[in-house]
């Protein structure tokens, strides 16, 4: 006889990303309410390439194992599944490996077996180079049709998986997921979507989700509950002085998503246009009307690779006369750089950048100012194939970033350092060189699982 399926599916998510924290009075009151899984984020590129470039985290271990410790101990207490998604931030194998050790770690300290499955979706540049010559990698805007070359200057590629690797890996009895890189909403989609809740609704609850309390009113008060069934979802916050509204739910859609109604996912789009957002009280809110429409599968590919090496100059300046004309100034600093560099140290502007930021000066806004800053920091970048050459350059700066008039013929200004040396290494740089999808024949086909059991009687 087959076995009816429960009437909903509950997902017990504790913040937007494991090791950022969630009061422990929020997770507790989570744990009460009976979930079927406890889900979570473990990276993103919000911090840029550097973290994929090298397959670090960009989050402390301490803090990932507490986090993570907090997890093991409530799905060992409930005897539901765990699933972390991109792990060590990036994704990388080096990653899942990482936290694959914490999770060891913390199942000897507390006396805890568990089936652990490690999914990795890092991949090899040459193992991608029959589907590019096949015609099955895209660009996404803006990005430029892939080349091998391209390709082949990543560090490191990974894929971003759809819920279904994950599925397999609860299927083939893992109580414990750790996975290398997905798509953010698919590490809570994963399990509704494998016990048959409709796709609609689980997608469009785990994208609302998928930062933890963001959907929520107070942010920081720790994450939120999904309860998925046949018609639609409803959330709530964990904490108890938290509330949802429609408001902070229907938003989320346009978070990190270009259109407010439509997500893409591997092998589905996600239709919100009719979705309405209904407040049961002045905590939940339940959604209806979202759907889900099968497309060809596609896994979108992130690669990062390295650009050459950096040396950061700081100083501060605070002439009155000089900030006044601080665009004048800064063009007229440059020029002498250049030309100091050209003749001095011999090294042609090709072999490296040379780019200022002048903060509290348009560093982060381009549009021209009108007021006169009371002073800027300026940040002088050298850019170059090697360290040392980089630094170099930014020794050759020093003396004139601490007293280049704005004049020729002006009594020669001070300004200043902030440490001494002035010369800070920023080591080898990183740049995401790809932004485009791949077309799978299969959803599992990036990705490789390993299950092995932790704890007491971890197999070696």
């Amino acid at each position: 006889m087959a076995m009816e399926r429960a009437a909903t599916c509950k997902i017990l998510v504790p913040s937007g990303v494991l090791g950022s924290g969630c009061p422990e009075d929020a997770l507790e009151r989570g744990i009460s309410l009976g979930p079927d899984c406890i889900a979570i984020d473990g990276g993103s590129t919000d911090s840029g390439p550097y973290y994929l470039g090298t397959g670090t985290s960009k989050m402390t271990r301490r803090a990932t194992k507490q986090d993570l410790r907090q997890l093991m101990l409530a799905r060992d207490r409930l005897q539901i599944p765990l699933l972390v998604g991109s792990c060590g931030t990036c994704g990388s194998d080096s990653g899942v490996d990482w936290m694959a050790d914490i999770a060891r770690e913390i199942a000897r300290e507390e006396g805890l077996t568990a089936r652990l499955a490690l999914v990795y979706s890092q991949q090899n540049t040459e193992d991608l180079l029959p589907l590019l010559d096949a015609g099955k990698v895209t660009p996404l805007e803006p990005a430029l049709p892939l080349t091998p070359e391209r390709l082949l200057e990543c560090d490191h590629v990974v894929g971003l998986l759809g819920y279904e690797p994950l599925a397999d890996a609860i299927a083939a009895g893992a109580d414990i997921v750790l996975s290398g890189r997905t798509t953010d909403t698919a590490v809570l989609a994963a399990v509704p979507l494998m016990r048959g809740f409709p796709a609609g609704a689980s997608w469009h609850a785990a994208k609302t989700a998928e930062c933890g309390g963001l959907c929520t009113v107070q942010t920081r008060l720790g994450g939120v509950m999904l309860t998925i069934d046949a018609e639609g979802f409803d959330i709530e916050p964990l904490h108890a002085e938290n509330q949802c509204t429609p408001y902070t739910v229907s938003a989320h859609l346009l978070y990190e998503n270009s259109d407010p109604f439509r997500l893409k996912e591997p092998g589905v789009v996600l239709d919100a246009s009719d979705a309405q957002y209904d407040a049961i009280d002045e905590r939940v809110v339940r959604v209806t009307g979202s759907r889900a429409k099968a497309m060809p599968y596609t896994v979108k590919l992130e690669g990062s690779g390295g650009t050459g090496y950096r040396t950061m100059v700081f100083s501060a300046v605070a002439d009155p006369k000089l900030l006044a004309r601080v665009d004048e100034w800064l063009g007229n600093l440059e020029s002498y750089l250049r030309a100091g560099i050209a003749s001095v140290l011999e090294i042609d502007a090709r072999d490296y950048d040379l780019e200022f930021r002048a903060y509290g000066h348009n560093a982060l806004n381009p549009a021209p100012s009108l007021a006169v800053p009371n002073e800027v920091g300026l940040m002088t970048l050298v850019s170059a194939t090697t360290q040392e050459l980089a630094t170099e350059i930014a020794r050759y700066c020093n003396p004139i970033l601490l007293h280049f008039p704005l004049n020729h013929d002006d009594p020669m200004p001070s300004f200043a350092f902030p440490f001494s040396p002035a010369e800070v290494e920023l080591g080898r740089q990183y740049e995401f060189k790809l932004n485009h999808v791949v077309q799978l024949d299969r959803p599992d086909q990036l990705s490789r699982t390993l299950i092995k059991t932790i704890g007491e009687t971890t197999i070696a």
